[in-house]
């Protein structure tokens, strides 16, 4: 086999994450000799997916080594008995995943699956309802409507209610009306808390504070969360329903989320001749260039290459002195595997809609934390087996809150218990088999970040992308860092923006 040494390498890409790889694809046509290392064994970065054992070695490595990637305080708990005997099925039957999100239809990231040609090998399954969960037993779930026939059909809320939503439906997908100095006929304050906003704007009643602001995933609580950052998401949640099917606005990738569509990345550069290497990172990069341009990298194992370009992650890169100072967030997340389908979580769409294999549930953080405590909610992303991560009679319940450490995973222990308290009486108690804690770091909001991929303070042709988004809907801000990677690697090859990700099919295919 040929040395790494002997080839001269346009550019390394080390990490196999989502962004990682999704560049793997963009430039899987580009003709350049491309190197892509992981110092893990497994490909997917912060977005992998584990069976039970590939998780519990994962949790050994992560706490030998924190720096191995954006992951700290691992632990897995499992029950020695269930009251019913329940245990957890064999380690493979299960696909985990470190990063799950929902993907809205009206994502960058579909568009560029598809023009890229790699949405065949992949495969989208609806996401189905909101809901809240509280604490009384009479209403512990509540369905959050966001259509006018859910408001209606909706018992639980009153009239004066009702008017309200009805009225903010129709003021929330209408254009801002324009006046004659180009400025909105209705002034808003976007800059006021959420509460705020919908009362001051819709005369909102505090019954719909944490419905409304669960439809923008916000992480925060109400109050922390701001008009100008909930009323665009809204608008996105509310404009995604009945683009791919009636009754719903977001997907869920098959097979462990984001693992999978990281492995399609990594498979189309493979197939354009790109050469793979796992359990292999970069230890060290010269900071000075040769004559010809390159870099000199020194890879884990010793081996050292030459390289134009190198791209990666504040965790697949060698630390800089004085690199780029990025700010990062940490959050407490869990996942669990459940005993019961909890199908009640599940129903279609809408009539003729399909059987959602995705729901969220959202627990205020007032319920768990205090009725005056301003805490942030919990987010619990259940995927039912469906999604081929669990066996069937089985579910994934992934838990989210913006609170890490010890505190954050019993907010979200508590939350779980919550929700399956509300299953009590369907005959079949539902309880948790086996259950993975941790901390993540990342971005909670790539918006706010100025650059797309960042720069290395010795050198131009060093980029590091943004930390990992924390976001529970997929971040299009990836995609655009992304394509800002593609433009710097490619260079004058990417002079057209629009030929970004469009590829033409490799084989014949008698699509419809």
């Amino acid at each position: 086999m040929e040395a790494l040494a002997d080839t001269s390498w346009d550019v390394t890409i080390s990490g196999t994450g989502l962004a990682q790889s999704l560049l793997a694809l963009a430039l899987s046509r580009s003709g350049k000799k491309i190197l892509h290392v992981d110092k893990n064994t497994y490909y997917g970065g912060s977005e992998a997916a584990f069976s039970l054992e590939e998780a519990r070695e994962w949790a050994d490595s992560v706490n030998q080594d924190p720096r191995r990637g954006p992951f700290e305080d691992v632990s897995i708990h499992v029950p020695s008995t269930t009251s019913d005997g329940k245990k957890a099925a064999a380690s493979r039957a299960y696909t985990l995943s470190l990063s799950p999100f929902v993907v809205y239809t009206r994502s960058k990231l579909l568009p560029t699956l598809v023009s890229s040609r790699v949405y065949r090998q992949l495969e989208f399954q609806a996401v189905g309802s909101w809901w809240i969960c509280g604490h009384s037993a009479a209403s512990r779930l509540q369905r959050v409507p966001s259509s006018r026939e859910d408001i209606f059909a909706d018992d639980s809320i009153s009239m004066k209610a009702k008017r309200m939503l009805i009225k903010f439906l129709r003021s929330i997908n209408q254009p801002a009306q324009m006046g004659g100095d180009d400025k909105p006929v209705v002034e808003e304050d976007l800059d006021l808390p959420f509460p705020e906003y919908l009362t001051s704007r819709f005369n909102a009643p505090p019954e719909l504070y944490d419905a409304l602001a669960s439809l923008s995933l916000s992480q925060q609580s109400p109050q922390q969360t701001s008009a100008k950052f909930a009323v665009p998401r809204i608008k996105r949640h509310l404009a995604s329903i009945g683009l791919f099917g009636p009754g719903f606005g977001s997907l869920v990738s098959r097979w462990g989320c984001g693992a999978e569509i990281a492995q399609v990345g990594c498979r189309a550069l493979a197939v354009g001749g790109g050469v793979y290497v796992l359990g292999r990172g970069i230890q060290s990069i010269d900071a000075q260039k040769d004559e010809d341009g390159f870099h000199q990298v020194t890879l884990s194992d010793g081996e050292v290459i030459r390289s134009r370009y190198v791209v990666g992650s504040l965790w697949d890169l060698p630390v800089e002195e004085n690199g780029p100072r990025i700010a990062t967030h940490k959050v407490a997340r869990s996942i669990s595997v459940v005993s019961s389908s909890l199908g009640r979580l599940f129903p279609p769409t809408a009539e003729g809609g399909p059987v959602p294999a995705g729901a969220v549930v959202v627990v205020p953080g007032q319920v768990l934390a205090g009725e005056t405590a301003d805490a942030p909610p919990i987010h619990l992303l259940i995927h039912s087996s469906e999604t081929g991560e669990c066996p069937n009679g089985q579910c994934v319940i992934y838990g989210s809150v913006s609170i890490s450490g010890q505190e954050g995973q019993g907010l979200l222990q508590k939350a779980v218990d919550l929700l399956l308290e509300s299953f009590a009486d369907s005959g079949d108690e539902p309880t948790v088999l086996w259950r993975l804690c941790f901390t993540q770091i990342g971005s909670l909001d790539l918006t706010d970040s100025v650059d797309k991929i960042h720069r290395s303070s010795t050198s131009d042709q060093v980029l590091f992308f943004p930390p990992p988004s924390l976001d529970l809907a997929f971040d299009d801000e990836v995609v655009e860092s992304v394509r800002a990677g593609w433009k710097a690697v490619a260079g004058d090859e990417a002079h057209d923006d629009n030929d970004f990700m469009k590829f033409e099919d490799r084989e014949d295919y008698d699509d419809d």
